[in-house]
């Protein structure tokens, strides 16, 4: 979204969370076709991995995108489309998204491997514990207000509407 729109929204998730990929599914289309895509609000993406396979497909969506957040977040779309298949069958998985983007299945081992993107992940998750206050997913930030747990595209844009008119 613009940079400078009105409202930014900041969203914690994890892609082994439910509820986080009920967001993406049900509430970000039509947050992306309403109000993003029309300049009124910026949406901001963060990784709050859950759990080691949370972990590996963030890790794996940075290779992919690789600099680039439309490849970025093309990635964490369709591991939140294929979660089930994430959880039961992760290494399968991750090479099976990991192919659609170009990428060899050495090439997926290599990126699971860099200790500098663990690494990174990690701060950037305790960063969110200890500055922000996360605790679990989603959670989100509204023009810098907290709000944890899902919300349906009807309460967001309840808090949004307001926020738009100042």
């Amino acid at each position: 979204g613009d940079p400078n729109a009105k409202v930014t929204i900041i969203e914690y998730a994890s892609l082994t969370c439910s509820h986080c990929a009920g967001f993406q599914t049900t509430v970000l289309p039509d947050l992306k076709k309403l109000y993003i895509d029309t300049g009124k609000v910026r949406f901001v993406f963060r990784e709050f991995p859950l759990d080691i396979k949370a972990a590996a497909a963030s890790i794996l969506a940075r290779c992919t995108g690789n600099g680039e957040s439309e490849k970025y977040l093309g990635t964490v779309e369709t591991m939140f489309k294929l979660q089930d298949r994430l959880m039961a069958q992760t290494r399968n998985t991750l090479i099976y998204v990991g192919k659609q983007h170009g990428m060899s299945e050495q090439d997926v081992e290599t990126c699971e491997k860099d200790q500098a993107q663990f690494d990174k992940l990690t701060d950037d998750q305790q960063y969110a514990v200890r500055e922000l206050k996360v605790t679990s997913t989603p959670t989100f930030f509204l023009n810098g207000v907290r709000l944890q747990g899902s919300m349906s595209f009807e309460e967001l844009e309840e808090q949004i509407k307001p926020l738009l008119k100042k």
